[in-house]
C-alpha cells in the first residue's frame, strides 16, 4: 500500500502530469465550452429538432388542409361547419356536450 502512495505522490510532483490534469480540470469545468454546458446544448439541439420535426409535419398538414378546402366546396362547408359552428340560414344546430371531456380540449376535438 505504501508503495502505491509513493508511487501516486511521484506521479502527482511530475510537471507534465499536474499540468495534464490542470487542462484536464480546465476546459472540463471552467471553460465556456465546458462539460456541462455542452451536455445542456444537446439537450437544448435535441429539443429544437424535435419542435422542427413538428412543425414541419403541421406545416405539410396544413398546405394539404388549403388544398383540400381550396378545390373542394364540400371540404369547405364541412370545415367551417365542424370548426367554426357555422350554419345555414334555414338550420338549427344543437351542441352536445360531454361533461366528462377535458375542458381543454377545442370543439372540434369533442
Amino acid at each position: 500500500m505504501k508503495r502505491i502512495l509513493v508511487f501516486a505522490w511521484k506521479m502527482v510532483r511530475n510537471y507534465y502530469v499536474m499540468v495534464t490534469l490542470a487542462f484536464v480540470v480546465w476546459v472540463g469545468f471552467f471553460d465556456n465550452d465546458n462539460w456541462v454546458s455542452q451536455y445542456e446544448q444537446r439537450k437544448e439541439l435535441r429539443d429544437l429538432m424535435q419542435q422542427r420535426k413538428y412543425f414541419v409535419d403541421e406545416i405539410k398538414k396544413n398546405k394539404d388542409l388549403v388544398k383540400a378546402l381550396s378545390t373542394d366546396k364540400k371540404e369547405l362547408e364541412r370545415f367551417g361547419r365542424e370548426k367554426y359552428l357555422m350554419k345555414k340560414p334555414n338550420e338549427d344546430i344543437f351542441l352536445i356536450i360531454n361533461e366528462n371531456v377535458d375542458e381543454n380540449l377545442t370543439v372540434n376535438q369533442k
